[in-house]
């Protein structure tokens, strides 16, 4: 963690704290977690014990984006669920108190692995991890979303073209250079979207290995952590940007196994992780999943091109937030190349 507790002013963050939170006892200190590209993350170390406050970063924000009362929302929802996530305490949307919209939830103690590898853990373990990760995101996306009230959470239809649509005008909206294969994409995805099949889940929208909290002594998922891009939508983007994920270099800002021998490593291929996925969901095979592949790499690319915006503006909350930006054209590029493979 860094230290960048002078972001919040917990001399007035404590009392508040105090008069919202059943139990909530002060004095209140509060530090930054180094992770968060998007909304500033915060242990809270307090007498009644440790909390976690997210908040939106300072500065201009692009529409929709950072929406953490929706994070909130569905924190609350899911807590009905057998999906593991944090308990959701209070959502702040008075921004007199600490200049941002903020909510504040459950600490959870556990491990969160930055490397898809598994490096810490026993080869003859790490299928087991993968196939906890893969059994959490199929439990998500059985969710029924009317009896947990999270119906109007995003709307029906057309998910991939409305993803494909956003994506890009948040892409226009933090533009800073003309990159020749998001000029591509954004000409061929929406050609190619596959019809509606009618699949609607709640989609968690970052799922990846580091959004995911482990116990600390068995192979359990305590929480998913993360939620702002969540909504209601097809269920493939889920799979295909956890997939994504694992095909980035292994040495970039968001790691990934490309190049590994996953063999070697104990860590299933991403046939048997889809294959896995559809057992667990009832589904037969997919097809088209290069597309699914491209919009994923797409959107993370739109995404790092908005981190790179806020770095340059001075906004960003990550210390490698320049390091995350200079990946939009590479990301591109591995997009294109998804679709080339398997056209």
């Amino acid at each position: 963690m860094t230290n960048d507790a002078m972001q919040i002013d917990v001399g007035t963050l404590g009392p508040y704290l105090e008069r919202t939170i059943e139990g909530f006892n002060g004095p209140v200190s509060a530090q930054k977690f180094a992770g968060g590209q998007s909304n500033p993350t915060f242990l809270l170390k307090a007498a009644s014990g440790n909390y976690v406050l997210r908040r939106q970063p300072g500065g201009p924000l692009l529409k929709s984006a950072h929406a953490v009362d929706r994070e909130f929302r569905v924190l609350e929802a899911l807590t009905k669920t057998d999906v593991p996530v944090a308990r959701a305490y209070h959502l702040c949307t008075d921004r007199d108190v600490i200049g941002t919209m903020f909510y504040v939830m459950s600490f959870e103690e556990g491990r969160i692995f930055w490397n898809p590898a598994f490096p810490e853990i026993a080869r003859d373990q790490r299928g087991e991890y993968y196939d906890a990760i893969v059994r959490a995101m199929a439990t998500l996306h059985d969710v029924d979303v009317d009896s947990v009230g999270l119906s109007d959470y995003g709307r029906a239809g057309n998910y991939f073209e409305r993803q494909i649509n956003l994506w890009t005008r948040q892409y226009r909206a933090s533009e800073t250079s003309r990159i020749d294969a998001m000029e591509k994409l954004i000409a061929w995805l929406p050609l190619h979207c596959p019809a509606d099949d009618g699949m609607r889940s709640l989609v968690h929208g970052d799922f990846r290995v580091d959004n995911l909290i482990f116990d600390s002594q068995e192979c359990r998922i305590k929480a998913m952590l993360d939620w702002e891009l969540s909504t209601l939508g097809n269920p493939l983007a889920d799979l295909a940007y956890f997939c994504m994920c694992l095909r980035l270099p292994a040495n970039g800002p968001v790691a990934g196994l490309q190049g590994m021998n996953r063999a070697a490593l104990g860590i299933p291929d991403e046939k048997a992780i889809v294959a896995r996925y559809c057992e667990l969901r009832g589904i037969p095979g997919i097809y088209g999943w290069s597309f699914y592949l491209a919009v994923s790499f797409f959107r993370l690319a739109a995404i790092a091109q908005g981190v790179k915006k806020r770095a340059m503006e001075g906004n960003a909350s990550h210390v490698n937030a320049g390091a995350v930006g200079e990946m939009v054209e590479q990301l591109a590029q591995m997009a294109v190349s998804a679709l080339e493979e398997q056209s």
